[in-house]
């Protein structure tokens, strides 16, 4: 395979291939009504050939964490878009609604770190980049190539091209699509799943009666603790405060629920494998369960179901 492939051929050999993701009381609608309309693009996003719909992966998930939680199984789930793929490209683009690095050099100095989490990741959980047809665009080279501005974003062709040449592979075990992991975490499914467990959010921030009217609204009451980090640079600082963070956290937690930007994929790991439990990587949903989506810059795509409103918000 050549390096530059990577992506076209796990479609090309029909291991992967791009289906829109179609999820049961999923209603995307008012979310593509109050954004540009190119984010209809973001629906349709890579499949493994042995799964059928959209369904199964939010049944797989589903399993994954239940069996995390019973099983006292380590079980870390971490999204990758656009922020993390300039952050493996060593570039500072990936400082956008929050600041994920302090220098290219920063950077550099912790990706041997980042990537032998990766391969934990890979061997032990669920990598879940945002993989749509509208970033795996290639620029197209022409005579007159340089008479226009380049087009396309193919940074999710750069991320797993980034995998391959660290020696990780996406595949049926441990990939799953990136929007799945919202749907899951805004569902019934997940709520009574977690009623009466003890989760830990670990956060820069967390208003916890608004987390605790959040989940009563799905009629969940799970314990809920908090663990502060810092709201930046957690991509690159995680190992001055991971120690003194583990110890922080319940013993006899359950599940955790992780927003640290880009270093997600360390704490979300470390995470999960000293206290044997789900890590989950939640982002926008931590924000929608404190009532700052505005965080987020609004609400985002497979977070409304068909029984709520756009504007329904955890405040």
């Amino acid at each position: 395979m050549k390096k530059a492939d990577c992506l076209n051929s796990l479609i090309y050999s029909q291991t992967f291939r791009f289906e829109k993701l179609i999820l049961n009381e999923i209603d995307n609608i008012p979310i593509l009504k109050i954004n540009v309309p190119e984010m209809i693009e973001q629906e349709t996003c890579l499949f493994h050939r042995d799964i059928s719909n959209g369904n199964q992966y939010f049944n797989i998930l589903h399993d994954f964490i239940e069996q995390g939680i019973s099983l006292r199984k380590a079980a870390p789930v971490v999204r990758f878009a656009d922020g993390e793929c300039a952050f493996y490209e060593n570039d500072l683009g990936c400082n956008g609604l929050y600041q994920q690095a302090e220098s290219v050099e920063a950077i550099k100095k912790s990706m041997p770190l980042h990537i032998e989490v990766l391969k934990v990741l890979a061997e032990s959980g669920k990598i879940t980049p945002l993989i749509y047809p509208g970033n795996t665009q290639h620029e197209k080279k022409g005579f007159f190539s340089f008479l226009r501005k380049p087009k396309g974003d193919n940074s999710a062709s750069k991320f797993v091209e980034f995998l391959f040449n660290s020696n990780i592979e996406l595949n049926r075990d441990n990939y799953l699509p990136f929007y799945v992991v919202y749907a899951y975490l805004t569902s019934k499914s997940f709520a009574s799943l977690v009623d009466g467990r003890k989760i830990c959010i670990i956060n820069s921030e967390c208003n916890i009666n608004s987390c605790i009217k959040w989940f009563e609204r799905l009629s969940s009451y799970p314990n809920i603790t908090f663990t502060e980090i810092p709201d930046s640079y957690m991509a690159t600082k995680w190992g001055s405060i991971k120690e003194k963070t583990l110890n922080q956290i319940p013993s006899n937690t359950d599940l955790c629920l992780v927003g640290a930007g880009i270093g997600s994929l360390l704490v979300c790991v470390d995470v999960a494998t000293k206290f044997s439990i789900p890590a989950i990587d939640a982002g926008h949903v931590l924000n929608m369960m404190n009532g700052r989506e505005d965080k987020s810059n609004g609400p985002r795509l497979y977070t409304i179901h068909k029984d709520k409103k756009v504007n329904e918000r955890s405040s």
